[in-house]
Order: structure tokens, then sequence, then C-alpha cells
């Protein structure tokens, strides 16, 4: 399938059922979950968010079953998200330090967000299969994205697919191994990886506020301020 342009690409998107266990999950997510009863879910694939301009493209694994999945906006309404806004607020890539809704105001400054896998799957553990399926539409993102400098790769799944991409393009990428904050030149693109936000890592201090704003300070820095 090909596409005219990203809208397409999104409006086809948020129609996909390719993967039968994740559009299973992503509908029974809603009633699973009593905190918030009431409130209706998107329980669609999701889209990125932010410009396709923009030279810094940062990868997710997927929507949180209450983040994304709830909310139809990537690393919105969930702990990930207030990390990630907080610290991204702080180094002056979004115009605020949280990610509530799709209808708060957030923008991003030369950023765009967006997950290897559109769709919440059980346990934040996708199968092969269904990281092929979703394959089409964040290839479409990433070449759509003409002013690309950096990708930074939050946590080994996303790494580990975007590696995968590069290699598809004929990049060497035998040295280029997974672990916080380190970088790699492939082609024109420098590719940062880092651990997720999640509540797990960051409530065990796996990853720190400050070592986070750190890798974003030196992306910045290095590669958004010419």
């Amino acid at each position: 399938m090909r596409f005219e342009s990203i809208d397409e690409m999104n409006s086809k998107l948020i129609q996909c059922t390719r993967c039968s266990r994740l559009v299973k999950f992503r509908n029974e997510v809603a009633n699973r979950r009593s905190r918030f009863s009431g409130e209706e879910f998107w329980s669609k694939p999701v889209p990125g968010f932010g410009s396709i301009d923009s030279r810094l493209l940062i990868l997710g694994l997927a929507p949180a079953a209450t983040g994304g999945n709830r909310t139809g906006r990537v690393f919105t309404g969930d702990k990930s998200a207030s990390f990630l806004f907080s610290c991204l607020y702080e180094v002056g890539l979004s115009n605020r330090p949280d990610s509530i809704s799709r209808d708060d105001g957030l923008a991003l400054m030369d950023l765009y967000i967006t997950a290897v896998l559109k769709c919440v799957p059980p346990g934040d553990k996708p199968e092969n299969g269904e990281l092929e399926n979703c394959r089409e539409f964040r290839e479409y993102e990433i070449e759509s994205m003409k002013n690309l400098k950096v990708v930074l790769a939050l946590g080994k799944i996303a790494f580990d697919t975007f590696r995968k991409y590069e290699k598809t393009k004929g990049y060497d990428v035998s040295d280029v191994q997974f672990k916080h904050g380190a970088s790699y030149s492939i082609g024109n693109i420098r590719f940062y990886g880092s651990y997720h936000p999640s509540p797990r890592n960051v409530n065990t201090g796996r990853l720190t506020r400050n070592a986070f704003i750190s890798l974003l300070s030196e992306i910045k820095e290095e590669f958004l301020s010419r």
C-alpha cells in the first residue's frame, strides 16, 4: 500500500484491523480499567504526533493501555508521558510539561513522536508478526521526514526495529547495539538509544530525570541548534 500524504496514511492507519490479537485487546482494555469507568476510549491504532518536517524523531514501543489507547495520542495521559514531557519541556522541545489529551494545546518543537507498534499489545509485548504488520506505516513516517537528522529510540524493541529498518537500506549496523545514551552514525542519521520512560524504569532508578534530560540536551545542542 502506498500513501499520497501523512494525512492519508493516518486515515488508513486508524481503520487497520490486521492484528486480531491487538484488535481484541485494545477494545477490552476499557472494560478492565475501573479508574476510567464511563470514559470513552480511543481503542484504535494511534497515529504519530508533531510535524513530519521535524529534524528529531522519537520512537516509542506502542500506545499505553490507558495512555495512547485511551486518549488517541502517543505518550498522552499516563505516567510515561508525564516523565517524558516534563523532560522535553525542560530542554525546550515542547510548549508544556505534560501531555493529557488531544485537545490540551500541546505543541512540539522540531520533534515528531510515534511508536513502532500502533496498537497496545498485551503485557507490552508485541509479536514479530504484529510489528511486521505495522511496518509500512512506520516506514512511511520515517521516509516522509525529509529533514530528519536524529532518531531517539525509547527501549530495546524500538531500537532494534529502527536498526533493522536501516539494515534493509543497506547500511552496516553490525556494531549498533542497544545501550542507554549510546549513539551511532548511520548514513546521514544520528541514532540514539535510551531506556524507555516507563514507571518500572523510572521508579527503580534505571532511568533518572537528570540522565534523560542530559541526553535530550546533548541531542538538541548538537543537532537542533544549527
